[in-house]
């Protein structure tokens, strides 16, 4: 190598290698112990990786919450699909596959047991005003969406009866969670379940 050359970079697999570890760890740690309580060299002690590793896939432990953020939210749409795939093209069943996602992901083996959405809880952590909050914003609308758009199809040119009775149901989901979270089991949201469906077929 001369001197005008520069070191080779690090291979592109090593550091997708290294980044996915990280937000594992970041996954795992946060969920477990809380976002404020978790450092740095706590993740990357648990990912086994250099600190420098964390500083070259992530600009700051902000940016690290908020990739973590997208792939919990990821994680659980990747639930719903497959629940979808199963519900068919049954609305009633699209509906009701969003609250079986919310229950898988409960029964996930967590460190600690399941502790509630960790969107929400991550963002009761984090200031007024911070982006990792509107992040949690836009995820939790994105699934009352989800909810209207199965609805539009079981009430067609009733764009408000939609939008009222997709709000009842995400008011519906995500106070499941919340008392879910406290008890540490999935019963809430298996209960809300049975409540969705009983408002779907009086719809």
């Amino acid at each position: 190598m001369t001197e005008t050359e520069a070191a080779p970079p690090e291979p592109r697999r090593r550091r997708g290698a290294a980044r996915e570890r990280l937000l594992a760890a970041a996954a795992r740690r946060f969920y477990a112990d809380g976002v404020s309580a978790t450092g740095i060299d706590a993740i990357t002690a648990e990912a086994g990786v250099a600190k420098m590793s964390l500083y070259n896939n992530f600009d700051s432990k902000a940016d690290l919450v908020l990739a973590y953020l997208d792939a919990r939210h990821e994680e659980w749409l990747d639930l719903y699909r497959q629940r979808l795939a199963a519900a068919g093209q049954d609305a009633r069943g699209g509906v009701l596959a969003v609250f079986d996602a919310y229950a898988d992901h409960a029964n996930f083996a967590y460190e600690h047991g399941f502790r509630g959405c960790g969107l929400l809880n991550a963002a009761a952590e984090l200031p007024v005003g911070d982006e990792g909050r509107h992040v949690v914003r836009r995820h939790k609308e994105e699934v009352e969406a989800l909810l209207a758009g199965h609805l539009e199809e079981l009430l067609p040119d009733e764009p408000e009866r939609v939008r009222a009775t997709a709000e009842h149901l995400s008011f519906l989901l995500e106070g499941s969670i919340a008392r879910a979270g406290l008890e540490g089991s999935d019963t809430r949201v298996a209960h809300a379940r049975t409540m969705a469906a009983d408002l779907l077929d009086r719809l």
